[in-house]
């Protein structure tokens, strides 16, 4: 990535560069960087195994296998699909803070104050530790954690944060709508199981463009973003 601009979008053909957390490191600022893949990848969280992964699927389907580094439940990225922004955090900026479950709800302020300016509202931003439920391990979106956005107790934003001796990378993001079949055809589960699973997650989540009002424009809700992002104090539109 080189040098990383303060605002702006990344597009890297390499899933694996996509999620490379170290270039942040060096950032002095906070930067905010939109990710975007150019062909179906299926997103590990940090401690999950590899074994959950349907291989031959993966291959038939030509869909990308990568990690990040923030931890939670696996997410499975089509482009223009999603909006996803990493947001750096130095220590020395007024965002950070030393709670980790503390120091993510800004993320989920951030987000709502942009969905609202679209025309929508209701939305909650879940505080204090995570509940990832019974599926929230396997599922990024099945869970809650702290600074991640609700609407009627469906989760809107998903978010996961890595932090190191410089400071923390918030990743976050969105679907148009959310469908998790095709996630779910991807991992290794018992045919059998698999109906039931998506059942259930079906409930557990919500695209943007699945709102009252609906969210129809994910640029306008990115440039909103980024725009608001350097002015971001904690505190704001709590």
């Amino acid at each position: 990535m080189g040098a990383v601009s303060r605002c702006g979008v990344l597009r890297l053909p390499s899933s694996q560069s996509l999620f490379d957390v170290e270039p942040f490191r060096t950032a002095p600022r906070r930067v905010v960087v939109r990710r975007q893949v150019d062909r179906a990848t299926l997103v590990l969280g940090s401690t999950q195994p590899t074994q959950l992964v349907a291989d031959r699927v993966l291959r038939e389907r030509r869909v990308e296998l990568a990690r990040r580094r923030g931890g939670g439940g696996a997410v499975y990225l089509r482009p223009s699909d999603h909006l996803w922004l990493d947001a750096w955090i130095p220590r020395d900026d007024p965002l950070w803070d030393h709670d980790v479950s503390r120091a993510a709800e800004w993320v989920g302020a951030w987000w709502s104050a942009a969905l609202e300016g679209l025309g929508t509202g209701g939305f909650e931003v879940h505080t204090g530790r995570s509940v990832p439920g019974e599926l929230g391990e396997l599922v990024c979106f099945a869970g809650r954690g702290p600074g991640e956005v609700l609407y009627a107790g469906r989760k809107v934003v998903g978010l996961s944060q890595w932090r190191s001796r410089q400071g923390a990378l918030f990743s976050s993001c969105v679907y148009d709508h959310w469908d998790p079949a095709g996630l779910m055809q991807l991992l290794d589960v018992d045919d059998a199981a698999r109906a039931p699973l998506v059942s259930d997650l079906a409930s557990a989540a919500l695209g943007v463009g699945e709102l009252e009002p609906a969210v129809d424009d994910m640029e306008a809700l990115g440039r909103a973003l980024l725009a608001s992002f350097d002015g971001w104090a904690r505190g704001v539109g709590s």
